[in-house]
């Protein structure tokens, strides 16, 4: 493997591809981000909200139940402050409590049906428009697609090292 230069940070300069690709993961996350703003306003709910929705028909696809310390680890919130965005969900019927299905002692949140006809009402069409840009696209570049974003994914929320354990070290 050919040595690359190094930038001052000590890593590789990055290909003009790899720039590329890092740029429309920014456009992506920021698109992504109008879009789910968008629901702000006709479901009136906060962006925490919105963010906890996101994650229960998530994890409701991968078959995972939530409970409320979930949501205020993935929100990064009080677990006091999950309750009450809890009970904000479901006040306004999108949410319902149930028993934990191996936990007797704790609760999940899971969606209702109401809350899947809302997020069809308002994503349907936006869906839409985004299968078919996915519908253009062969199986294999698919599955590449599909590799790319979760290894990213997974990238993204990976725990790092702390940056005031260890110094940086001299390059000899």
């Amino acid at each position: 493997m050919r040595d690359r230069p190094k930038d001052s940070a000590g890593h590789g300069r990055a290909r003009p591809e790899v720039l590329h690709t890092l740029e429309a993961v920014q456009v992506l996350s920021d698109s992504m981000d109008r879009m789910h703003n968008t629901l702000k306003g006709p479901m009136e709910m906060n962006p925490s909200d919105v963010a906890a929705l996101r994650m229960l028909v998530i994890r409701e696809r991968q078959g995972q139940p939530v409970t409320p310390q979930d949501i205020a680890c993935h929100l990064q919130i009080s677990t006091a402050s999950a309750t009450v965005l809890v009970d904000r969900l479901v006040d306004a019927g999108h949410a319902r409590r149930r028993p934990h299905p191996r936990d007797r002692r704790s609760r999940v949140v899971e969606l209702t049906d109401l809350a899947r006809r809302s997020f069809h009402h308002h994503f349907g069409a936006r869906l839409a428009a985004m299968r078919e840009v996915i519908d253009a696209r062969d199986d294999e570049e698919l599955r590449l697609i599909a590799e790319f974003l979760t290894a990213l994914a997974d990238s993204m929320v990976a725990p790092l090292p702390d940056p005031t354990t260890a110094p940086p070290q001299e390059d000899s």
